[in-house]
């Protein structure tokens, strides 16, 4: 028994380290990235700063193949925030959680996102 879980296991590493990542793969790697942009993004950014995310994100919105057009729909009815890094991880952490409900996946506490993204709210985090 002890042998058959030790080869799915290295078969899922195999499978995650040379085949094309699934649409479940390329949705966490764009959160994090979203996510990580925006708890590192300036409190006070400049204007030049502002303008280079707003670029990024539709660019990325439009190009990545994990988001949809209701994401693209969601950035239309609430233009992405970028005034400072709180209130692009609030906007974020909004549009996320739309994209959980409509996923039947129950909604992140956009209270901790920087606990989640940027401190790291636990020891396992720290190693």
């Amino acid at each position: 028994m002890a042998t058959t879980s030790a080869k799915l296991e290295k078969d899922d590493v195999w499978r995650m380290e040379n085949c094309p990542a699934d649409s479940v793969a390329l949705g966490r790697a764009a959160w994090t990235l979203l996510h990580t942009a925006a708890a590192y993004y300036p409190d006070r950014p400049a204007p030049s700063q502002m303008e280079s995310m707003r670029l990024f994100m539709s660019s990325l919105v439009e190009n990545y193949p994990c988001f949809s057009k209701e994401f693209k729909q969601y950035m239309e009815e609430e233009p992405i925030r970028v005034g400072s890094k709180k209130k692009l991880s609030e906007w974020l952490c909004k549009q996320h959680n739309k994209v959980n409900e409509k996923l039947g996946k129950p909604p992140f506490d956009c209270a901790i996102v920087f606990d989640r993204w940027l401190q790291g709210s636990c020891k396992q985090c720290e190693q």
